[in-house]
């Protein structure tokens, strides 16, 4: 495999894959799961639908900023090229760090375990075949990346298509049929509370969360000041919509009750809208969705490393492209042997907890970089601006900053083990500075 410091991936993508991409990352099992803790908070169908739509739009905010970061600074890593024009390479340093030890290694492994345990539906799995079984999906899809992004890109869309019409006929299903919920929840009377409204946007923020990862292969799309932005854009309409008429179907055929008593939220709107078989369509659905999650987080995060490396930052193995397959092969590689570990060992559920706080501390860097470059250059050409500024960044970030100090005060032992983790990558910071580039 070639290790050319100045050569390219090449640029093989267009906007439907980086919605795709976008779509395929962030739509997993959570939005079965998220809507009954959501309905506990809230009480009221209004409440929850909003909350979802409040969500979204929040979300939507920090894809517009990857957007007018991603156009001006088309590069492979994204993410982890903003932070380093906007922050200096530490600061760009500690979030490759962190996403290879923990962010992306540590939460796909999850996402292939759940996959495992879906499985089990339809053939009966034991503890040691569940944890081969997600070792073989994380094996199977990296070996799809290795080979080539279009056949990865490919694999993407077809997932995507077949769990969207697996959704599309769960929603489908509610709205046509004559089923109607048993009645209103006591709680749908009571009055508004700001902390549970709160509450209840942080289970959403989970579930929408992975709008970052089509960054990271900014550098392999093409014309990416038009297709970046549109991908980002589409993607995220496809969430929002998929996510609030999912919530929809839901209220149609259950009450929000039934909805917040429910640990089968999809099996439950199936069986009352299509009937008994209808709970095998949700399982399949669920599962084509945890492999479209988890191929997405093989694919793009070994482009955060590989772009670190390149800047001297990590082993230099992590640079290599292969010269058959044009991908950045030893990255993909190793990040694969890294999930199937975690995914064995179970210690991904460990790595879960500090997982999200640290994604949220470069959330709030990653948007805010937006103002900072505004600022620090203000000539600079910009082929997408984004839009609301400044008003849309500065509320993503006062809300990112607010659910940090939650998480803090709620969760304190993750979350200062997110920052110890973070605080330990300073010292091999400034060990792989001094190495330079040519080390590893």
């Amino acid at each position: 495999m070639g290790t050319n410091p100045h050569r390219e991936l090449p640029r093989k993508l267009g906007a439907l894959d980086a919605a795709s991409i976008v779509v395929g990352v962030v739509i997993g099992s959570g939005i079965f799961l998220t809507p009954p803790e959501v309905a506990r908070s809230l009480g009221s169908k209004n409440l929850i639908l909003g909350v979802w739509i409040v969500t979204g739009l929040l979300s939507f905010c920090g894809a517009l900023a990857l957007a007018e970061l991603g156009a001006t600074m088309p590069a492979t890593g994204g993410q982890y090229v903003y932070l380093r024009e906007a922050y200096g390479p530490l600061w760009a340093f500690l979030y490759g760090w962190i996403t290879f030890l923990v962010i992306w290694t540590g939460g796909t492994a999850a996402i292939a375990v759940g996959f495992s345990l879906y499985l089990a539906y339809f053939v009966p799995l034991t503890a040691t075949e569940g944890k081969l079984v997600s070792v073989a999906l994380v094996a199977a899809l990296t070996a799809v990346h290795y080979r080539g992004v279009r056949l990865g890109a490919g694999v993407q869309n077809a997932l995507n298509a077949l769990k969207l019409a697996g959704i599309a006929i769960l929603v489908g299903g509610a709205f046509l049929s004559g089923a109607a919920p048993a009645g209103t929840s006591p709680a749908a009377a009571a009055a508004f509370s700001w902390s549970q409204f709160g509450g209840a946007m942080v289970a959403c923020l989970f579930t929408y969360e992975g709008w970052n990862a089509v960054s990271f292969m900014a550098g392999e799309i093409r014309e990416p000041h038009r297709n970046l932005p549109l991908g980002l854009g589409l993607g995220m309409v496809v969430i929002i919509a998929v996510y609030t008429l999912v919530n929809a179907a839901a209220l149609r055929v259950l009450s929000v009750a039934e909805i917040a008593a429910s640990d089968r939220l999809g099996a439950l709107i199936a069986e009352r809208s299509i009937g008994p078989q209808g709970a095998a369509l949700v399982t399949a659905t669920i599962l084509l969705a945890i492999a479209g999650s988890t191929n997405g987080c093989l694919m793009t995060g070994p482009r955060v490393y590989f772009s670190q490396a390149r800047d001297g930052l990590f082993f230099r193995r992590f640079t290599a492209i292969h010269p058959r397959f044009e991908t950045p092969a030893f990255s993909i590689a190793l990040q694969g042997v890294v999930t199937a570990v975690f995914s064995l060992s179970g210690s991904y559920e460990l790595l879960l907890s500090y997982s999200v706080f640290g994604s949220w501390v470069f959330y709030l860097l990653t948007v805010g970089a937006v103002v900072v470059l505004r600022v620090r250059q203000p000539g600079r050409e910009r082929p997408y601006r984004m839009w609301g500024y400044p008003a849309t960044p500065l509320v993503f970030c006062v809300v990112a900053l607010a659910f940090l100090v939650n998480t803090v005060v709620t969760r304190p032992l993750p979350s200062l083990a997110a920052l110890g983790l973070m605080a330990a990558g300073v010292p091999l910071y400034y060990y792989w500075r001094g190495k330079g580039p040519a080390h590893g």
